[in-house]
């Protein structure tokens, strides 16, 4: 069981459509240090390397573009949260694009190899595109079909050649059950992914239904369908919020999400769970904030708010 907390800044933004994701994290902690919140000075951190200069190539792989940097992406975001789990300490991510979440089942399925995974996707969207599905070769929506080894050839609509192919391959990590995957607050979904939704009959709960039976209850809800999990990891796209009552700060902004409190009691709710073992945040634009900061203002909210929980559990367990 973890005692300790590190955050660990990933400023990848390879896999989105949209630049500034890389920029997500320091807004945060300018966000932090103009309120004076303590949070970097009280809890140790480190930044990963990125491969954002790719960006300034043109992509050859146009179903999965820019895979091979992608690869390097997961290594490095593998490599730190795998450390952190063996060594009992809890990794906090503040990533840029979603697309790296890749990395972090690598990191579970190395560091737990004989563990089963339960996941928490709190998002707009459904990320489970693959190279034969996707519309626009962003892997930003491709992260749970790499965890999932799913390809979708049923809904194939892309032509994918050898090379990208053969990476892709090697991102999946096969460390995923459907049944453990569950999403909250997804309302933006292409028919390639409502066919896995529906065939693999995946838990959504809508924001519509959190709102009907409440956060305790979709809280009992998850945690009862993933009591056979042994840990479990929790990512929190920051689209899943309502962008008119946050801000339009993220990549891809969908009206009819959540409330900042209402993520809040979600996110401490799970964060008091002791199956909890990796904990993310992304997807913050400050390039596209129509509110000055006022995304990473947010996520730094959320983000305290979970550190103070995790920390309380700990101190009092």
């Amino acid at each position: 069981m973890s005692t300790s907390l590190k955050i660990i800044i990933n400023p990848s933004e390879l896999g989105a459509g949209t630049r500034g994701s890389s920029l997500g994290p320091l807004a945060v902690q300018a966000a932090a240090r103009a309120r004076g919140n303590p949070l970097f000075s009280e809890i140790p951190w480190e930044v990963l390397p990125d491969w954002n200069q790719l960006l300034d190539q043109p992509a050859t792989t146009l179903f999965a573009k820019r895979i091979h940097g992608m690869r390097e992406v997961y290594r490095a975001v593998s490599d730190s949260v795998s450390a952190c789990l063996l060594k009992n300490t809890f990794p906090l991510l503040i990533s840029g694009d979603h697309a790296s979440a890749g990395g972090t089942f690598w990191a579970i399925k190395n560091a737990f190899p004989n563990k089963r995974i339960g996941v928490v996707w709190i998002d707009a969207h459904a990320d489970l595109h693959s190279p034969y599905t996707t519309p626009s070769g962003n892997l930003h929506g491709m992260p749970l079909a790499t965890a999932l080894d799913g390809d979708n050839l049923g809904c194939q609509r892309n032509e994918v050649d050898i090379i990208t192919a053969a990476a892709w391959k090697e991102l999946k990590s096969h460390s995923l059950k459907s049944s453990d995957l569950i999403y909250v607050g997804v309302r933006s979904t292409e028919p390639e992914e409502d066919h896995i939704i529906s065939s693999e009959n995946i838990t959504k709960i809508s924001v519509t239904k959190l709102r009907k039976l409440g956060v305790e209850y979709v809280l009992s809800t998850i945690l009862s369908q993933l009591k056979k999990c042994d840990v479990m990891y929790v990512s929190f796209d920051v689209d899943s919020m309502d962008p008119r009552e946050t801000s339009f700060g993220t990549g891809t902004p969908e009206p009819g999400g959540f409330t900042q409190e209402e993520a809040r009691q979600l996110l401490i709710g799970l964060c008091n769970s002791p199956k909890i073992a990796v904990l993310e945040f992304a997807e913050i634009n400050p390039l596209l904030d129509d509110k000055n900061n006022a995304m990473a203002e947010v996520t730094l909210d959320l983000i305290t708010h979970c550190k103070n929980t995790l920390l309380n559990r700990w101190n009092q367990g």
